[in-house]
């Protein structure tokens, strides 16, 4: 991994900071509802502050056409402010005359919190103009939102070649811990990858089994391979117009002495809610009325097995129809299995994507493992080797300081 500036690089002390950050976060009745993206950049906010900066907070929110008032962050601004436990003025402005007013009254260790950023086109345009707009702001440019890396926009890559810029505590953890885990792991390294369709994740498959000793397959994904193998699938969710794409994979794997492990058991059943009859049967004896639904415990044990021989594990999507119990018991026996090897030193687990993180919270080890990534897209798009403009903009800042 190239080099780039950091927050020890930075003293921040009297500046005007432009912190982009990630506050896209899920809102109930008005309230924020999952409070971590906004907990984890606390400490790059808090050390900035504490050094006598002046820290002017940027972030999206949502995907508004225009100036959207039900996507407005001022809300999101006062759970901010809560969990920072200091004041946070907020600002209906990104550009212009009302944050230049505001930042110009702003004293050492003040925060800001400027209006969404989508509100203008330009900034998904990465427009050079609003860009030097918003630079014009302030001093230092620090970008704490690896989530949104991999987007090429005004202030996530356009303002990284105006201002000095830095990574922030949290993109700098996410870059080393990626690095670590695929760039130069411990090996034998394991991927575990799960959900519904391998048409979105062909590009992650294709560099994975390249790079790592152990490919996992689980969820609707596995039922694609299975079917591209000759296995009777039923009614279970799988794209059989995929199995050419799913042999060449293999095929693939085999050339690059990766092993793939599939299910060899089942969790069946003829509709997918709670309470519905369910069995377990072997791989080859799906009935052709019933869908997949779950891995089985002897898949458990055979991926129990892999995951022991393991020294870096890379897990991306459930395994089954976790959000459905009890389709989630493959999921969380084997997340439970992967925290306790990783509270004994014997491995390095990461892990990102939504549906992962949500799988393991509801198997309660999401704090448990060696870290776990809030990142979506850009979680994957670095799964798949591809360079993330975001990282790009620091580390081409780094060569021109």
């Amino acid at each position: 991994m190239n080099v780039f500036m950091t927050l020890d690089d930075l003293s921040s002390k009297g500046k005007i900071v432009l912190l982009r950050v990630d506050l896209n976060v899920p809102m109930q009745n008005g309230q924020v509802s999952d409070m971590t993206r906004i907990t984890r950049v606390l400490p790059t906010i808090r050390e900035l502050t504490a050094k006598g900066g002046k820290v002017v907070l940027l972030s999206h929110f949502g995907r508004p056409e225009g100036k959207d008032t039900s996507l407005s962050l001022e809300p999101v601004g006062k759970a901010v402010e809560h969990a920072l436990g200091k004041t946070v003025v907020f600002v209906n402005d990104c550009i212009g005359d009302a944050p230049a007013s505001a930042i110009a009254k702003m004293k050492e260790g003040d925060v800001l919190l400027l209006e969404n950023t989508r509100f203008y086109a330009e900034e998904e345009k990465n427009d050079k103009a609003f860009s030097a707009k918003i630079a014009a702001l302030g001093n230092v440019y620090v970008n704490d939102a690896f989530s949104t890396a991999h987007r090429a926009h005004a202030t996530t890559h356009g303002i990284a070649g105006i201002l000095p810029a830095y990574a922030g505590r949290l993109m700098e953890a996410e870059l080393k811990a990626l690095s670590n885990a695929l760039d130069h792991p411990a090996r034998p390294v394991i991927a575990i990858v799960g959900g519904a369709k391998i048409s979105t994740k062909l590009n992650l498959l294709n560099n994975l089994v390249k790079k790592i000793d152990t490919l996992v397959l689980g969820g609707g994904m596995a039922n694609t391979f299975l079917h591209a193998l000759g296995t009777p699938m039923g009614k279970s969710l799988c794209e059989r117009d995929m199995a050419t794409q799913a042999l060449e994979i293999i095929e693939t794997a085999h050339v690059g002495n990766c092993k793939i492990i599939l299910p060899v058991d089942g969790v069946v059943a003829k509709e997918l809610k709670t309470g519905t009859d369910v069995e377990t049967v072997g791989i080859d004896s799906i009935p052709q009325d019933a869908m997949m639904l779950d891995i089985g415990k002897g898949s458990v044990a055979v991926i129990t097995d892999e995951l022991c021989k393991a020294k870096t594990l890379l897990w991306n999507g459930p395994l089954g129809a976790f959000e459905t119990p009890p389709f989630d018991n493959g999921t969380t026996a084997l997340a439970k299995i992967a925290a306790e090897l990783t509270a004994q030193g014997k491995l390095v687990s990461i892990a990102g994507g939504g549906d992962t993180v949500s799988a393991l919270a509801n198997a309660c080890v999401d704090k448990k493992m060696t870290y776990v990534s809030t990142a979506g897209g850009a979680f994957l798009e670095w799964l798949e080797g591809k360079d993330l403009p975001g990282v790009m903009a620091l580390m081409d800042s780094a060569l021109d300081s």
